[in-house]
């Protein structure tokens, strides 16, 4: 039986517009297994990134809760969240947020280096992933030196470098044109199935979607799956 990654039990979250308090997510059940590929979809503003950043723990629910490995990750405290976060979890965004003053491997070597680890290990890890994602040889290249394709792949060999157990991707290729798009989710479907991991990512294009294992559709808050 697959290890359940994350589990979304009950969520519901509503944000104050005054003088109206509007319900954005209504009792939202979503359990997350390992090696699950898992697709939200939704119109604009339906909720689909404030889902995603409940289930990273970036925001806190205003009822039922986000288990993270079986704990209580809304629960937690800012300091042990922010803990679990970083070692359970990988976030890319549909703008890459590079740095700019770093090249690619000092970009992707970042996350171990704020870990602690071991200055020459977390470059050779670093180098490791940027090979996976077919940029090795543009290591030393500065993020104004790639391409937009490439600026993704760096973000997402950032976010895998620490082998999370999730992938959580937001409109990761909402800022391409079709033919990178579809390159890196294709990218990052094959390197989380090798590596066992769960992929989570929200996306209004139905046919990259399409390639995940499991859809589900965000209508006036609710979760419905897809067929």
């Amino acid at each position: 039986m697959s290890k359940t990654i994350l589990n979304a039990v009950s969520l519901s979250k509503n944000f104050l517009e005054a003088p109206n308090e509007i319900a954005v997510l209504k009792n939202v059940n979503l359990a997350i297994n390992q090696g699950d590929s898992i697709a939200i979809m939704g119109a604009s503003g339906s909720g689909k990134s404030t889902l995603l950043h409940l289930l990273g723990g970036l925001d806190s629910p205003s009822s039922g809760a986000v288990q993270l490995l079986g704990q209580d990750f809304s629960a937690m405290g800012e300091r042990d969240r922010d803990r679990a976060r970083n070692k359970s979890l990988g976030f890319v965004y549909q703008f890459h947020h590079l740095l700019q003053e770093f090249d690619a491997l000092d970009n992707v070597a970042m996350p171990l280096l704020i870990a602690r680890m071991d200055h020459l290990l977390a470059k050779t890890h670093a180098l490791e992933i940027l090979h996976k994602v077919g940029l090795g040889q543009r290591a030393q290249h500065a993020p104004s030196e790639l391409s937009g394709g490439e600026r993704q792949r760096v973000a997402i060999a950032r976010a895998l470098v620490i082998k999370p157990k999730c992938l959580l991707a937001d409109e990761p290729t909402g800022n391409l044109d079709r033919e990178a798009a579809s390159a890196v989710f294709d990218l990052m479907i094959d390197l989380t199935t090798q590596e066992g991991m769960s992929f989570v990512v929200v996306t209004h294009d139905e046919s990259l979607a399409n390639r995940c294992a499991r859809r589900f559709k965000l209508v006036q808050g609710r979760l419905e799956e897809v067929n």
